[in-house]
């Protein structure tokens, strides 16, 4: 019950603060930078509104992708980015197999990273 009426409390003070035009005005800027940009409006429009529906949910960026956001902003795509990732205290426990297997899943989360990464700075957000 005190989740709702968190809930509500937050509504309310988005109604008062005029949240739901600034987003409308961001939104419409956004698109419009994109435009003349040469980028697609609707793809900026669609970034757009899933980062605000993150927002509202309370999510933020994981710490992994931080990590790797941090790693690209300072140095570029580096050709060690797996070894920098890897947690080596669990990866010396680790038998042969479960290396494999804890490779393939750092290489598929850092390459979902990486599509982030370059959806943003594609759209300059």
């Amino acid at each position: 019950m005190d989740d709702i009426i968190l809930m509500a409390r937050a509504a309310k003070k988005r109604m008062k603060t005029n949240f739901w035009a600034d987003c409308k005005k961001n939104m419409d800027e956004s698109a419009l930078k994109a435009k003349i940009n040469g980028f697609n409006e609707n793809k900026a429009k669609s970034t757009y509104k899933g980062r605000l529906k993150s927002e509202l949910k309370g999510e933020k960026d994981d710490e992994f992708y931080l990590t790797v956001k941090n790693i690209l902003d300072s140095e570029g795509e580096v050709s060690d980015i797996l070894g920098r990732l890897t947690d080596k205290s669990v990866y010396e426990k680790l038998s042969y197999d479960e290396k494999q297997r804890y490779n393939l899943q750092l290489s598929s989360k850092y390459l979902a990273a990486l599509k982030k990464y370059r959806r943003e700075k594609e759209l300059a957000l």
